[in-house]
């Protein structure tokens, strides 16, 4: 049977660690021993990192509509509590969105709620 080598797929596999980690600091980005480690905590960050991103704007979002609701004369529990009484069904993004570029649309979506 033949012999195997495997020198081409070896080269492309390093390539890709490396290209991936172009930009991290010290030997970390030219060293294909710390590069693969890196990159592996990196994926890895990155993967909990998208999942904190949801809860961290959902929490952007909750302060933003608590603001104008305290403004408008109500807080953020009773004003959330107001809007599912009523069969309203807009998001907290879009609260958020109204609450900080149209505070004048906001104000009568608490007014219709109240």
């Amino acid at each position: 049977m033949a012999r195997v080598k495997r020198g081409t797929q070896r080269t492309k596999k390093r390539k890709k660690v490396l290209k991936e980690t172009k930009g991290y600091k010290w030997r970390r980005k030219n060293t294909y021993k710390l590069a693969k480690d890196a990159n592996r905590h990196a994926m890895a960050n990155a993967y909990v990192g998208r999942k904190q991103k949801k809860r961290n704007m959902r929490q952007l979002w909750q302060i933003k509509i608590n603001a104008a609701a305290r403004q408008n004369g109500t807080t953020y529990s009773k004003f959330i509590h107001a809007l599912k009484q009523n069969k309203v069904e807009l998001d907290r993004k879009v609260l958020a969105e109204l609450a900080e570029h149209e505070p004048e649309t906001f104000e009568k979506v608490v007014e219709s709620v109240k």
